[in-house]
């Protein structure tokens, strides 16, 4: 409202008291006083809002909205949107120009013509611009509104989707840096039509020594640089549970609590495909709170060992059953999309989704799998920050040696279901004829490798020649059997032979001619049984199908008596991607895994998961090979000592 009659005095001095007023081009007043514009003072003042200070980045015109939807593609719940944060006039973000003809337009479509020229100047009110246009929607911004109080937390960034997460203690080296690893956007130079759309910076993953109550004190000047380390060690710890515990929340709503979903499988399948992922996220939200409680007592965190070994002994037990239930579970989901049309289109609907961020189902049901064994690793990444004089170094190696016996035992329950369920298969499907049969099923005998192999011609009687083309192997940990494929699910055994009675000889290769112009490779390896079924020697010419399909029979058959104790020397590869192994002879692999490779054929490797001392044959494209001599050696240190401490 005008709070005085000061605005308006070209008024009173225009024509005789109490004569109307006029506002227009043609009265006595405008052809007296000429082209005068009778704007209020508060409105003739510059409209230009004062900047404030902060971070911005540039971006060209029209690319605003594109940042924005890969923004919401990635991110599972949405910015805050300020408008405070932003110098526009309503015409989106376009260059700052014509504020005077707004200013005017704004002032002629304010004024009470009516109710000035019936004496209430006093009381006049200002009225709100009204055009023919939708206003321009504007930018989301990346930061909280400016009147909020910043709260100094990890809680306070979108948490992100754990499956982006890398963590920096996972490759933590003897000169590494924990700190300053992110892109610092500049304060551009204040020009009048600077073409910019402002944001307000924020990492996309916070560290410890960029909370407030960390950066704006004299804490960073009084602890040592060691220290600040472990510092950082233990906040991502945190973060990266907060991410984890996010991602959970989405497989539950999502996924499992989806009605639709739920309606195109029965409840076994549900049950085998989701099983207690429930009560992880409830384990989760407990330890994350935990965590969180120790963070705001004070800025530097004494330790956190002792919650994580509390948890991993009382409370992450749900977790053993979990991964028990992954063969069930990748089973499962292989038979729904499958053969189930319904599940599938649900499914890639959900997937689609925002929240989801364009990620696969599949990669929400590992993430039990993938913390559980990311949690030594940090864990080790403290015990690296921590003088090992101190308390607190031997409170995180308990807590190491808590969190690798839970490992451990998600692992053994893991192959444990799933080997006994194998062995029951097999012995089904096992006739063995003729030929002594012995008892398949055993505690500790499992399947290593099994697959179809063509028998050389060179070799076969022109009799043999015609009934046996192919053998079917299954290779166990101490057990060769050979046997022919009378079906799918049935097979004759031919004979066997325990593994210290088997050799292997590799041919030569040779190039067979299959018609003018063309040839195939000719890929030979025999098997020598010094005892047979029968205890009397044999022996079986086989031809691979590639120099692959070779070498993983032959590691698999000479596994039992190579020695891989030695690593120096041999590369190392990180997994950039997931794995998911398909064959017994596989390795899988976790985002940011560290191998050591051993044998390299085609695009495949057979290497050791050094977290483990786990070997099978991995794809080459999932990871990349490790160049850095020192990165290197403190990779194989570190196994070392990993592998003391937790007895692995």
């Amino acid at each position: 409202a005008l709070q005085s009659n000061e605005n308006y005095e070209s008024f009173e001095k225009i024509g005789p008291p109490g004569a109307p007023k006029l506002l227009s081009t043609h009265s006595p007043a405008a052809l007296k006083v000429g082209t005068h514009q009778l704007i209020p003072k508060n409105l003739a003042a510059s409209s230009r809002k004062p900047r404030h200070h902060t971070t911005v980045v540039t971006f060209p015109l029209g690319l605003e909205n594109f940042i924005s939807g890969n923004r919401s593609r990635h991110s599972a719940q949405g910015p805050d949107v300020s408008w405070e944060d932003y110098d526009s006039d309503g015409d989106g973000f376009a260059l700052r120009r014509n504020r005077r003809n707004k200013s005017y337009r704004a002032a002629v479509t304010s004024l009470d013509i009516e109710a000035m020229t019936a004496g209430r100047k006093a009381g006049a009110k200002l009225k709100p611009v009204r055009e023919n246009r939708a206003p321009s929607p504007g930018p989301r911004t990346l930061g909280r509104k400016r009147n909020q109080k910043q709260r100094g937390s990890f809680k306070d960034a979108t948490p992100r989707l754990y499956q982006d997460v890398r963590e920096r203690g996972l490759h933590s080296t003897t000169n590494d840096e924990l700190l300053d690893d992110f892109v610092v956007v500049e304060h551009p130079v204040e020009e009048e039509d600077q073409n910019i759309v402002v944001r307000s910076y924020r990492p996309v993953q916070l560290t410890w020594s960029q909370l407030p109550q960390v950066k704006n004190t004299d804490i960073l000047s009084i602890i040592s640089p060691q220290e600040r380390k472990r510092q950082e060690a233990i906040f991502e710890i945190m973060t990266s549970e907060h991410s984890y515990l996010h991602s959970l929340g989405i497989l539950v709503r999502h996924f499992k609590s989806s009605d639709a979903l739920r309606k195109t499988m029965t409840a076994t399948e549900h049950h085998h495909l989701f099983s207690n992922i429930s009560v992880i996220h409830q384990v989760s939200q407990r330890f994350f709170e935990d965590l969180e409680r120790r963070h705001y007592e004070d800025p530097v965190i004494r330790d956190i060992s002792d919650i994580v070994q509390n948890h991993a002994a009382h409370h992450f037990e749900p977790y053993i059953v979990y991964c028990s239930n992954e063969t069930f579970q990748q089973r499962t989901l292989q038979t729904l999309l499958s053969s189930n049309a319904a599940f599938k289109e649900t499914l890639k609907q959900i997937e689609g989704s925002a929240d989801c961020g364009g990620l696969p189902m599949l990669s929400f049901l590992i993430l039990p799998m993938q913390r559980v064994t990311r949690l030594p690793l940090l864990l080790d990444t403290i015990c690296q920050k921590t003088p090992n004089t101190t308390a607190e170094y031997f409170a995180a190696v308990w807590a190491l040696k808590a969190i690798s016996k839970l490992v451990s035992s998600c692992n053994d329950g893991a192959r444990r279901m799933e080997r006994t369920e194998q062995m029951y298969t097999i012995q089904k499907q096992m006739d063995f004829g003729k030929i002594k049969p012995f008892p398949l099923i055993s505690a500790s005998r499992w399947l290593k490798k099994s697959g179809e192999v063509t028998v050389s011609t060179e070799v076969l009687s022109i009799w043999r020649a015609f009934s046996t083309r192919s053998y079917y192997l299954f290779l166990f940990n101490d057990v060769l059997i050979v046997t022919k494929k009378k079906s799918e699910e049935s097979f004759v055994v031919q004979d066997y032979a325990t593994l210290e009675n088997v050799e292997v000889e590799v041919g030569e290769d040779a190039e067979e001619r299959m018609s003018p112009g063309k040839s195939t490779s000719y890929l030979t390896f025999r098997l020598l049984m010094s005892k047979n079924s029968e205890n009397r020697a044999e022996q079986i010419d086989l031809v691979a199908e590639s120099r692959v399909d070779r070498a993983r029979w032959i590691v698999a058959l000479t596994k039992h008596k190579q020695d891989f104790s030695c690593t120096e020397g041999l590369p190392q590869y990180e997994a950039t991607k997931a794995y998911m192994p398909k064959e017994p002879d596989e390795l899988g692999l976790q985002q940011a895994e560290l191998v050591i490779v051993q044998q390299k054929e085609s695009d495949w490797c057979y290497g050791e998961r050094m977290r483990d001392g786990e070997r099978g044959w991995f794809p080459a494209s999932c990871a990349t090979e490790i160049t850095n001599p020192t990165a290197m050696e403190h990779n194989v240190l570190r196994m070392k000592r990993l592998r003391k401490e937790t007895n692995v």
